[in-house]
């Protein structure tokens, strides 16, 4: 293997996607990652292997797309750690490997024997990743959080919806693709300092201080002003531009966004619409334009409602607008020329969806790229290739496993 990272081996026992998308990045630069799930539970301590979106009508835990694409470049294979022989597979998989990953709630894997301490045990230079919403330390390390709750709890819910309503919230799982960037980088970090110390660490990640971190302008305002900040919609956080919104155009569901950064601006968004009351003595400079938001809103959308939103777009950027069409899953990732040269959506196949895109990374490295090209694996699907060739146990004692419920 030539990737950046393919002198490194981790053991992953994360799930979902705070955990799994660390580890999906480090296997696309070459890592070999070795995903260890539940035999009992059909791997379902992981709760996006069987769900969906789904390609067709068929169901079961290896069919989950979610799953699929946080998942893709990695081994997999099936530990029963309520068993003792299935704790000592594990002892002997963490004694092959450089990184130890898990998001578990605090504790988790203490109890089950293999805290930090225990690993170091196993193996002294051991890195060791936990993810959870509040670490391992502190007066809430015992809640449990998933990415609403994090979201909620770090203050980005309330800053997020329409005003005078309740807040909206961040979409699903938008702190669980943060936290597994602070991850990356976390671990990246921690290689570095191996490399050049021979010493191993823990790794204790807290998600909502992370979703707190994304706020700096908001806590600056409460702490210099004491002032807090409410949901604006579209609008600008902090009243440095109007217009700033999203519009509706003539297709059905169709939108533009258009931001306008000066009086000039606004200007050139008149001459564009057509529309010469834009550039009306009322709304000449930011400050009178500010407290006639809601009219300047309705007059942009009784034009931009007959416009074509793509056309539109193009106009207004040639004209040095700031605009963008509103772009649907659909325009973003089969219509878009800038995503197909970056080659975002590559083409893995999984032996039981077939042929399905995932995501790729929004990256490009000259000396040491990434690459996707292996599917996430099937519940199992390497217990002979890393326990057997690994590991060194034979078939028979694979097979003897499989009877004990150990894998």
């Amino acid at each position: 293997m030539t990737g950046a990272l393919s002198h490194l081996r981790v053991c992953d026992l994360g799930g979902q996607l705070a955990g799994a998308g660390a580890t999906k990045i480090l296997a696309a630069f070459g890592a070999q990652v070795i995903r260890v799930e539940d035999p009992v539970t059909r791997g379902m301590w992981d709760a996006l292997r069987g769900v969906g979106p789904f390609v067709d009508d068929r169901r079961g835990v290896n069919l989950g797309a979610g799953f699929n694409n946080h998942n893709v470049g990695k081994l997999g294979v099936t530990i029963n750690l309520r068993l003792e022989a299935g704790k000592q597979l594990l002892r002997e998989l963490v004694g092959v490997s450089d990184i130890v990953c898990e998001n578990f709630a605090a504790g988790v894997m203490a109890k089950m024997g293999f805290g930090y301490e225990q690993l170091c045990l196993i193996k002294p230079d051991v890195i060791y990743v936990s993810n959870c919403g509040f670490g391992h330390t502190g007066p809430y390390r015992d809640f449990k959080t998933w990415g609403p709750i994090v979201q909620a709890l770090s203050g980005l819910t309330f800053t997020a919806g329409l005003p005078d309503h309740e807040p909206a919230g961040w979409g699903f799982s938008y702190m669980d693709h943060v936290a597994a960037y602070y991850m990356t980088t976390a671990i990246l970090a921690a290689v570095h300092h191996r490399e050049r110390t021979g010493e191993g660490q823990h790794i204790d990640l807290a998600t909502v201080p992370g979703g707190i971190a994304m706020l700096p302008t908001e806590v600056l305002d409460w702490t210099v002003n004491n002032r807090v900040a409410r949901p604006r919609g579209n609008r600008s956080d902090y009243d440095e531009m109007a217009p700033h919104g999203i519009y509706p155009c003539v297709d059905e569901d169709s939108w533009i966004a258009i931001a306008c950064r000066d009086d000039r601006e606004v200007a050139l968004l008149s001459k564009v619409l057509e529309e010469p009351e834009l550039a009306a003595e009322r709304f000449a400079t930011l400050e009178r334009r500010l407290p006639a938001a809601d009219e300047l809103d309705e007059l942009i959308t009784a034009c931009t409602r007959t416009r074509e939103a793509a056309s539109l777009a193009g106009e207004l950027v040639t004209a040095g607008v700031p605009a963008s069409v509103v772009k649907s899953p659909r325009e973003r990732i089969d219509y878009d020329p800038d995503v197909a040269t970056w080659g975002l959506f590559p083409t893995v196949a999984h032996p039981e969806i077939g042929a399905v895109r995932v995501e790729g990374l929004p990256l490009r490295m000259s000396a040491t790229p990434w690459s996707i090209d292996r599917a996430a694996p099937c519940l199992g699907e390497h217990n002979r290739e890393v326990l057997g060739g690994m590991l060194g146990r034979s078939d028979v004692e694979l097979d003897e496993l499989t009877k004990q419920g150990v894998i």
